[in-house]
């Protein structure tokens, strides 16, 4: 952990980093926020899911328009409009709510906050490579950076549990607004958020790279992270599941989740930590077919057991759990080697709407699977398509291969 600590220490490296957390709460924070407040003054769960949806699906078209802002306009501008416009919209929104709304007024409303909402990873991610200037350190941050991501996934729900015991259920979406707004007006302030500057193209100023989508390398990363995600969809629904069916009490789905998530940030620690000898490209289908073994694991274990122990359970997850981190970060890293230097940003940006685009799939059919066959049936298919994805992974190395490939794996960004 010393090379995590030495990063933290120093100042141009902590402010954003805890704004850029800070930020991304209302991610796991907002939409559950959302479909508790709606489901409690409508009364109705179809409800929730289709103004909660309105936010995903925005969000996801919206978000690599802002990656492209912050490569022409700069973060200060982009991050700080945009977190302060959408944390206002998601007050409003809930104030709303509570004040007897129309249906059609709240979808609007929920679609304005995932149209306007900031994206600060992919300007966290510029940020981490102005401040950091030892290759070794940048790996290192890449993954605190993650591993964050992935407390924040555990962290946001239960932060929203604990405002539902005290406080009526619009209490917690507006703290959430508020967070969002101030998180990422306090990034937008930072010396690093100023320092990043958008790469100029190689052909001088006023010329612009192609789109990232028309780099084929860019797109194979997008391909195999919509499968990915597809299994991450698949998987969320599965943990749920298994706490509701095998388990008999949905207040254990808490654990579950924190006992992957836990094994996913010891994996990311561990591998941000090292310094590799090969091209990353060749870790990707490697870390994909660990996480699919230990869902194939899952299933065989739920299938197998008539409700097996929650003891059981727990090592499993944990080590399920431990090439998801390292994944997620060898994708941002390979979008980072494949796109034009002056549209990075943008690339990011592109990367999490597959991300987004494929959990929202997988979310919808392990509704199916587990009312086919139970939550084994689910965990089986979430395997099935991280497989595919490693497969996938494999049969496109070639188009990952980079002119200037260095025995770390990890190079500066490299022109499409």
């Amino acid at each position: 952990m010393s090379r995590y600590v030495q990063i933290l220490r120093r100042r141009a490296a902590l402010a954003p980093f805890a704004a850029a957390v800070v930020a991304r709460l209302p991610i796991a924070m907002g939409p559950l926020g959302m479909v508790l407040l709606v489901q409690d003054v409508r009364g109705s769960y179809a409800v929730a899911g289709v103004v909660t949806a309105a936010w995903a699906v925005s969000s996801a078209v919206a978000t690599p328009l802002l990656g492209r802002g912050l490569d022409r306009f700069g973060q200060p501008l982009v991050i700080g409009v945009s977190s302060v416009a959408s944390g206002l919209l998601l007050a409003v929104f809930a104030l709303s709510a509570v004040g007897g709304a129309t249906d059609p007024v709240l979808l609007g409303l929920s679609a304005g906050v995932g149209l306007t909402f900031p994206p600060v990873g992919p300007a966290m991610r510029a940020a981490w490579r102005v401040v950091l200037e030892a290759e070794r350190d940048r790996r290192a941050a890449y993954a605190l950076d993650a591993v964050s991501v992935e407390t924040i996934f555990v962290g946001g729900p239960l932060i929203l549990s604990l405002l539902l015991v005290v406080a009526a259920p619009v209490v917690p979406l507006l703290v959430t607004g508020a967070l969002l707004a101030g998180g990422g007006a306090a990034y937008a302030t930072t010396h690093a958020a100023r320092a990043v500057r958008p790469a100029p193209h190689h052909r001088g100023p006023g010329h612009r790279s192609a789109s990232p989508l028309r780099s084929r390398g860019v797109l194979a990363v997008l391909l195999v992270t919509a499968g990915l995600a597809v299994g991450f969809g698949l998987t969320d629904v599965s943990i749920a599941a298994t706490a509701r069916e095998e388990l008999g009490s949905q207040a254990r789905v808490g654990v579950l989740f924190a006992a992957i998530a836990g094994g996913s940030a010891i994996g990311g620690l561990w591998y941000g930590a090292r310094m590799w000898r090969r091209p990353e490209r060749t870790r990707f289908p490697v870390t994909l077919a660990g996480f699919g073994l230990g869902l194939a694991a899952l299933a065989l274990l739920i299938g197998d057991v008539d409700h097996p122990p929650l003891v059981a359970i727990l090592p499993v997850m944990v080590v399920t759990g431990l090439c998801i981190a390292p994944g997620l970060i060898i994708a941002q890293n390979l979008v980072d080697h494949l796109a034009p230097r002056d549209r990075l940003s943008e690339a990011q940006s592109w990367l999490n709407t597959s991300f987004t685009a494929g959990a929202a799939g997988g979310t919808a059919l392990a509704g199916l699977l587990v009312d086919l066959g139970g939550p084994s049936r689910s965990f089986l298919g979430a395997s099935v398509a991280v497989a595919l994805a490693a497969l996938a992974a494999l049969a496109v190395q070639p188009r990952w291969r980079t002119t200037d490939e260095q025995p770390s794996g990890v190079t500066e960004p490299l022109a499409a």
